[in-house]
């Protein structure tokens, strides 16, 4: 098992009917299972809160954006306002600080904040856990205007993450391995 949980933007702002069609809907309860193992086992357990400078965002800072699971006292709360939950914070120090080599990943958006925070994990020199169905990816459109569904937009984003930058596993064969 990992030495943390970092838990990447599961706010309640992601459930604005702007965000279309998504995938994984399961992915909330293999996020609460996930979370209430790692707190069973006093594991440290990171919460990653995306604020928006941007007004019109649905992530902008005075719409007061709230966790669809609340932290516990002891647990960590880290806000970002870029993709990477690296950039502008002190996630790295505080995963030095708490002696964290490898940890697991959960959240929305697979193909946005999870993975670019994944990616710059790895290039740290981090060993990352990603947990395919708790995380969530919406329906995109590519840049000549293409409807991609969600289904396909994580399965991709699983392919290119997959041994190079983590390793995937199910929340069922990820609680069966621990």
């Amino acid at each position: 098992m990992s030495d943390g949980l970092i838990l990447i933007d599961v706010q309640r702002a992601f459930y604005d009917k702007r965000w279309g069609n998504r995938n994984n809907f399961n992915a909330e309860k293999n996020i609460e299972k996930l979370l209430t193992t790692f707190r069973n086992n006093n594991k440290h357990i990171i919460h990653i809160k995306h604020i928006s400078m941007n007004s019109t965002s649905l992530f902008h800072y005075s719409k007061l954006q709230s966790f669809l699971f609340e932290p516990k006292e002891n647990e960590i709360i880290i806000e970002k306002n870029v993709n990477s939950a690296f950039i502008g914070t002190n996630l790295h120090s505080t995963l030095q600080s708490c002696g964290i080599k490898h940890f697991t990943i959960v959240g929305i958006s697979l193909p946005h904040c999870v993975s670019t925070t994944i990616r710059m994990a790895q290039n740290l020199g981090y060993y990352v856990d990603l947990i395919e169905d708790a995380t969530i990816s919406f329906d995109l459109k590519n840049h000549h205007g293409q409807l991609l569904k969600a289904r396909d937009i994580h399965n991709y984003n699983l392919a290119s993450l997959n041994n190079e930058f983590a390793n995937i596993y199910s929340t069922k064969s990820y609680l069966n391995e621990m």
